[in-house]
């Protein structure tokens, strides 16, 4: 499967930046600009505009770009030292700032890590040009200027490197097809994912809040959202236990020493929160749960018997992300990560993974995510950032595609997607607007064990070292319910919906036949409320169905006549009357069943 950065469309794309960058240029010289890369599904470029951009601009801009395209300009790429760079660019200071770190070492164009001095190129078309690695396509003429668009999302703002503390800058989004039809395919999805945004959807159905005073990127779960997250632990729980995992709870912070110890400090220190001194020693909040799940295996000598061990947590992690990256559930500081650490023999290590796979199939299944396929994460070859030695890397790399191999798993191998102890496995699940997501993930680690130099003693009665596997089914809680949000449009599954069913009683004398009926549900273990709320029943119906209840429960004399309910389901469907016991098994073999049906 050809990525999407080696794609046509994503030269394209990112060929479309430039050709906005130069639009906007023309229309405001004095503008300065910062970058504009390829992103999923399209570009966007970042300007500090001596005004703010009004609707008419954005259509001016969109067809002066349409007669660039059309004008057939080559991209012609160039090298360039760092002096040149500077003279080039000497009146963006943006720019200026982005040599500096190409130069040194630091952050490149698009704000990726970088220790080492990166070569400086350069691209042209026409009078523009730009600071830039590429790639793009050969002439503005394969652009189709049909199938583009930069009016489809209003300019929105952006920190200059995400930091809160820089310039505010204007980002004007766009998109790129390479054929009109596929153009107005992806702006109806895009209208699709703004009624399903889980941003608007999770407030409105009661399921989460962010509140300024509590902390940016810190989401508060009211009782239906703590609901959903409890259903789907309860559910992994079990499913775990089911397979001999052992639960354990580690604390939210941890010595600093014992992130150095794992490497998490010194590769990842940017992203975690400042160090807190307590009593002459420095702590952390704790970023990852792995070195905890060390700690408690190291804790007692092992044996080869008591081997495969398999500790499970739902453990709350927390990672300084810049305000400007901030984005609903998907992008946190503070989320919750259905970890689990095992450690194996060596000979125990295929089997192992084997049986972790077949685990996140099963919880995919279960939630109806059934269009996915498999990633196999390898090490970049010119990066530095990876740990421990080549042999360990293979043996890793072949046991993760014999185990794909031997599921006949649809996968692929992708270069730089590896953690800095070892590869993994990624599953990348395509949703019903058609965008991909990463959710569970499997890893093979020989290194942390040798960091911590964790042993257990064989057969041989010889000291040896365990291999540890990482795995986490939905990832991060928070940015997984996020997922499903906009996946299901806010309606899930029944057996996952915070409330299953809703008792409307007719007229007041109903009320008390309701909430007898109410009472048995939950008896079953079925989540129910009642509304005996003034108003007609054809409006409550309407706010059940709004608020993605899968069964509204009519009930009136005829009903109580029958031991009946007249049931109607989220989708308009009317089953009419039946028999409440009847009811109640139909409804617990569809939860039981995690059934993503309702009747």
């Amino acid at each position: 499967m050809e990525r999407y950065q080696d794609s046509k469309l994503y030269r394209i794309r990112h060929t479309a930046s430039h050709v906005m960058a130069q639009a906007m240029l023309e229309k405001f010289p004095e503008a300065k600009i910062a970058i504009g890369p390829p992103i999923e599904d399209g570009f966007y470029y970042d300007f500090d505009l001596p005004r703010s951009l009004t609707e008419e601009d954005v259509v001016e801009v969109e067809q002066r770009m349409r007669e660039i395209i059309r004008e057939g300009h080559e991209l012609v790429c160039r090298d360039v030292s760092a002096d040149e760079a500077r003279d080039l660019f000497k009146d963006q200071p943006y720019k200026l700032e982005l040599i500096d770190g190409l130069e040194h070492g630091g952050e490149d164009e698009y704000g990726e890590k970088t220790f080492e001095p990166i070569k400086i190129t350069t691209y042209r078309q026409d009078t523009f040009e730009d600071l830039c690695r590429g790639p793009h396509v050969a002439n503005t003429k394969e652009i189709n200027p049909d199938a583009l668009s930069i009016t489809f999302k209003a300019p929105a703002g952006a920190y200059w490197r995400g930091d809160e503390h820089r310039q505010m800058l204007t980002r004007i989004y766009g998109t790129a097809w390479e054929t009109k039809e596929q153009l107005q395919e992806y702006l109806d999805l895009l209208e699709e994912a703004k009624k399903r945004d889980h941003r608007v959807l999770g407030p409105k159905l009661g399921l989460f809040v962010i509140e300024p005073l509590v902390g940016k990127g810190l989401p508060l779960w009211k009782p239906k959202g703590a609901t959903v997250r409890e259903t789907l632990e309860r559910f992994l729980r079990q499913a775990q236990s089911d397979r001999g995992y052992e639960p354990v709870v580690t604390p939210h912070i941890g010595r600093l020493e014992l992130y150095r110890t794992s490497g998490h400090y010194p590769y990842y220190k940017d992203s975690q929160f400042t160090p807190i001194e307590v009593e002459g020693e420095e702590y952390l909040l704790k970023p990852m749960n792995c070195p905890h799940h060390i700690m408690i295996y190291k804790s007692e000598m092992r044996s080869y018997r008591d081997l495969p061990i398999r500790y499970a947590e739902f453990g709350t992690v927390y990672r300084y992300e810049k305000s400007g990256e901030l984005t609903g559930l998907t992008r946190v500081r503070g989320f919750t990560v259905d970890d689990s650490h095992l450690f194996v023999t060596p000979e125990q290590l295929q089997d192992e993974f084997i049986e972790v796979v077949k685990l996140i199939q099963y919880v995919f299944g279960s939630l109806g995510l059934n269009d996915f396929r498999a990633r196999v994460g390898t090490r970049d070859p010119e990066s530095d950032k990876y740990v421990g030695n080549d042999d360990v890397w293979e043996k890793s790399t072949q046991a993760i595609i014999q185990a794909c191999e031997t599921l006949g798993l649809n996968y692929t191998v992708e270069a730089g997607e590896a953690a800095f102890y070892g590869p993994k496995l990624d599953f990348i699940f395509r949703d019903v607007l058609k965008r991909e997501w990463q959710l569970g993930t499997v890893q093979v680690d020989y290194n942390l064990p040798e960091r911590f130099d964790l042993e257990y003693v064989g057969e041989d009665n010889e000291r040896h070292r365990p291999v540890m596997i990482h795995r986490a089914p939905f990832g991060s809680l928070e940015r997984f319910v996020a997922i499903l949000i906009e996946h299901y449009n806010g309606a899930f599954p029944a057996w996952l919906a915070p409330v299953q069913a809703v008792m409307i009683p007719i007229a007041d004398r109903h009320v008390p036949y309701a909430q007898e009926v109410a009472a048995r549900l939950r008896a079953e273990g079925l989540r129910v409320d009642v509304d005996d709320s003034q108003g007609r029943v054809g409006a409550k119906v309407r706010e059940a169905s709004q608020m993605r209840i899968p069964w509204m429960l009519v009930v009136g004399d005829r009903d109580i006549e029958k031991s009946a309910v007249s049931v109607r389901l989220r989708t308009g469907e009317d089953l009419g009357a039946i028999h409440v016991a009847e009811f109640i098994n139909q409804a617990k073999l569809i939860v039981d069943s995690k059934s993503i049906e309702l009747a």
